[in-house]
Formats: C-alpha cells, structure tokens, sequence
C-alpha cells in the first residue's frame, strides 16, 4: 500500500454480501461500501494525507481515509467518540464499510480519532467532504452542468455551553481560575477559595451559599456587590501567588470572562453602588463553556440560545451545496459571504435565489448581477382605509414617483419623499391619502425595484408555484436536524459548523443512494 492511501477492495467478498443482504434499515452502509472508492478517490486521499505534513512522525499510521470514513458514520448513527471505538469491533456494519470485517481490536484508537478531527477542521476537510459528493453526484450524472437553482434558510441550533444569569456566570467563571490553581498547589477548590476569601464559591452552589431572598430587590443587589467583591479577592489573590505567566491560559481566561460579564451587565446608580444593566448588551455572554454562544429568536415568541444552521440546497438535484453557522443573535443575512465562498471552491454561480425575507439586506441580494433572479415572498403591503404605497407609481428610469392624484417627485432608492405641504392641503383625495398637516410621505426601500417583483409575481398562479419550491430546502433542514439534532455536539462554532457540514454530507449521501437505486431500478 502507498503511503497514507486506502485502498480496501471494491468488489464485494462473500462474507460482505451476507452482511448486505442482512441490512434492511440503514441501507447508506450499504452504499458507503459500494461508492467508498468514489468518495474518496486518489486525489482526495493525497489532501487528507496532507493534512499531517507537519508532522515529525512521517506518514499516519492509519489511512486519513478511513478515518474521515468513520465521522461519517458516527454523524450518521450519532454515536459518542468512545462509542466509535465499540462499535468497530461490536457492529458488522461498521466493519463492512471501514473495511475491518470480523475485527477483534479497532483499527485506532480514539485519540487517533479526535486527533485527525482537529487537523481535518484545521485544513478545512470538512468543506471538502461536501464538495466530494457534489463531484461524485456529478461523475453520476444527478444533475447537469450549468448554473445553481438554489434555496436557501436557517433553524435553530441549541447551544451545548451552560446558559447562566449574571450572577452564575461571574461565580463560575471565578470558581474554575480557583480550581486551576487549586490543582496546581494540590490543594481542595474550598482550602483554596476560604484563602483567597472568596468563601462562597467554595459552595457547590453560589445562590445557594449567599441564601437570600431573590425576589427582594435589596438583596439582589446586596448579592452582586458580594459577587463583585469575591471577583476583587480572586483577583488579588491570584496576583499574590506567582507572576501573570505562571497562572496558566485558564486562569486568565477565567477571570477575563468574569471581567467581561461584568462589563456587560454591570452598571452603577446614581449613589455608584453596582446594580444589574436594564436590558441586553450587544454581543452579550450567555455561558461560560462557550464564549461564542448568544441569546437569539426564530420569530417574535421563539427564543433559542445558541447558533443559526444555514442550509443551501440545490433545487434540481436535491443535494446540500453549502452550509453555514451564525451566532443566534446574527441575522440571517450575514452568512451569505461564507456560502459565498464555499461555493466559489466548487465553481459555480448561481441563477437562481429562493430565500425567505429574513435574506433580503443580504450581499447575495444586494450586490446581484443582473442574471440572477430572487424568489421570495414580499413584504405585506399595509392595510387601511387610505393609500396604500402600490397606489404610488414609480418610473425607475426617471426616478420619479407620482401620487394618486398625478403629482410626481423624485425619489432616491433607500430614501424618503415628502410631497409638498401645500399639494397635498388642497388635494380632493386627501381624506384617502393622509391625515398628516405635513402633508403625505411615502419611503423608499433599498430594493423597492425587487419588491415591486415579488409583488407582481406572488399574484399569479404560476408565480405562486415557484414560490412553493423552497420547500425543498426545509426538507432538507429537517433530515440535516434530524442526524445532528436540535442541541449542539459541540463547544465553539468552529467545531459546530463541523459537525453541520458532516450532517449535510449525510444527507448528500441519502440524496446520492436514493437516485442510484432509482437508476437500478430503470
């Protein structure tokens, strides 16, 4: 065998087809068995084997292939990191597609495991096991050259960090710099936390340990100045011991969280005692294990705390061509660089867009050429007894609007238009048109052009049914859902979108096996 390559047999033994003709449920073992050659090609293995081209051991012991193979299957089964390593040597299914059929003892270990998934997320192998089974999907035929019809939209994805008050979050943050140091000298967390005279986070619950009642107001705040005071003697305590560089990366970190969560959601009255912030700071933590994590909502009663998925399908071969992940306090809009770039690897341009409105101010939208068409659903147009904006019309080579009653003025997209006080006083259609004594003003949406499109096309039939295609791209976040679940595997949103990107090759795959057997069956 050449250096980091995997070259497992492509027809199948005899023992291998009786353990096909045994699964009757999971049939993408199956064709993982069968298409493992395609996916993972010649060329591709020399990228993955790249990946360990810093490495002073040589060549990996174990064929990245295989590897990138088995977190596959384990987004496909969901299993744990550990559990992987059971199921090699307990499930044959396993041992059918990694090629290790009837083995006693894995094929490697787990450290091997977590350790290539580091590199692959590294050298952004993940974005390439994507773009593998769109070119396989390819050399297959599913869907033919040419531009991209494409849908796009998102779904919440909780986060796996712990969500805290401002309160947990200081004293959670002080009791983990404590406990790095307490490991350092040998020493319990409460020996530890009593020296530094920060005695109640040496409780396993600091509510519990200040035992106020936290429906009094006064005690509430008494509770945050003895929080901040704690956070004063950790502090001190901490400077006391060595020099900053002796404290280790967690310490810092710790009480730089403490310092940040501080500063979100502490302010001052007007007598300077620390009292909690009204309202929600930009950008504010909401956990301590995962700084990236934000408070966000899918709709006006809908709140989630952690991430955005965002999932671009491909309407006419059904395949995930892209996906993205956002803080949930992101708007929607702002992933579409990052598709836009991973779409850029696979060369491709797209000629058609259906979004929903939460896409509109993106750069996809904004900066279109003129050879892409947008589907999406237009904003209501206000109700009422008096004019609507449709009763405006508006000549976009002149860049000029006239009113009911014939009176025109100029217009700047993204601007407002004031038609004049006095017009509008003497106007017979005014009791229809305002009842401002400035007279009537009509504003200008960036894109009015596109949503005077979305208006006029939403009205018929046929403008109707294209709207109803983006439907494919909410199956497909509901089968993406369904292998990566509703709450993140993962702290960070690196790894995150890991994890989504491998749910969304899953997924590609299910796409791939369902068009081979209708092939077949042909």
């Amino acid at each position: 065998m050449r250096p980091g390559l995997w070259e497992p047999p492509t027809e199948l033994s005899a023992a291998e087809a009786a353990v096909v003709q045994r699964i009757r449920r999971a049939k993408l073992f199956v064709f993982l068995r069968l298409y493992r050659h395609e996916l993972f090609d010649e060329g591709f293995q020399a990228e993955l084997a790249a990946t360990y081209k810093d490495s002073s051991l040589g060549q990996p012991p174990v064929p990245p292939a295989q590897l990138a193979l088995a977190l596959v299957l384990q987004a496909y089964t969901g299993v744990s990191d550990d559990e992987v390593i059971e199921v090699m040597v307990m499930d044959r299914r396993w041992q059918l597609v990694l090629d290790c059929l009837d083995c006693t003892t894995p094929p490697f270990s787990k450290g091997t495991l977590v350790g290539f998934r580091q590199r692959l997320i590294a050298e952004h192998g993940d974005r390439r096991l994507i773009e593998r089974t769109v070119a396989v999907a390819g050399q297959h035929k599913v869907f033919g050259a040419g531009q991209l019809r494409a849908a796009l939209d998102s779904s919440p994805l909780w986060g796996a960090g712990r969500v805290e008050d401002t309160y947990n979050l200081m004293g959670h943050a002080l009791r983990k710099a404590l406990s790095v140091l307490a490991r350092q000298q040998g020493r319990g967390l409460a020996a530890v936390a009593q020296e530094a005279g920060a005695g109640l986070l040496s409780a396993s619950s600091l509510k519990a340990a200040l035992d106020l009642d936290w429906d009094d107001h006064a005690a509430r705040a008494h509770a945050l100045g003895l929080i901040l005071a704690e956070l004063d003697a950790v502090e001190a305590y901490v400077v006391a011991q060595a020099e900053p560089e002796a404290w280790g990366e967690g310490v810092s970190m710790s009480l730089a969280t403490a310092r940040q969560v501080q500063a979100q959601d502490v302010t001052t009255d007007e007598q300077g005692q620390p009292v909690l912030r009204q309202g929600v700071a930009k950008e504010r933590r909401i956990s301590v294990e995962d700084s990236q994590m934000r408070h966000g909502r899918k709709s006006k009663h809908r709140l989630f705390d952690g991430y955005k998925r965002h999932v671009l399908s491909d309407l006419d071969s059904g395949l995930v061509r892209a996906v993205g992940l956002t803080p949930a306090n992101a708007p929607e809009a702002s992933v579409t660089e990052a598709l836009g770039a991973d779409l850029a690897y696979q060369e491709v341009a797209l000629c058609e867009l259906h979004i929903d409105r939460a896409y509109l101010s993106s750069t996809w939208v904004r900066n279109r050429p003129p050879e892409l068409a947008i589907y999406c659903k237009a904003w209501p147009v206000r109700q009422g007894t008096r004019f609507a904006k449709p009763a405006f019309s508006l000549d976009w080579e002149q860049q000029r609007i006239r009113c009911p009653n014939a009176v025109e003025m100029p217009f700047v997209p993204g601007g407002v238009v004031h038609f004049p006080t006095e017009r509008c006083r003497a106007c017979t259609l005014r009791e229809r048109c305002t009842a401002s004594t400035a007279g009537r003003s009509v504003s200008i949406h960036p894109d009015e052009r596109l949503l005077q499109e979305l208006r006029q096309r939403q009205l018929t039939p046929a403008g109707r049914a294209k709207l109803r295609q983006r439907t494919t791209v909410e199956h497909d976040l509901a089968h993406i859902g369904h292998w990566q679940g509703p709450r993140a595997r993962y702290i960070g949103q690196r790894k995150n979108l890991f994890d989504l990107r491998r749910c969304a090759v899953v997924q590609n795959l299910h796409v791939l096996a369902h068009a081979d057997r209708l092939a077949k069956a042909a």
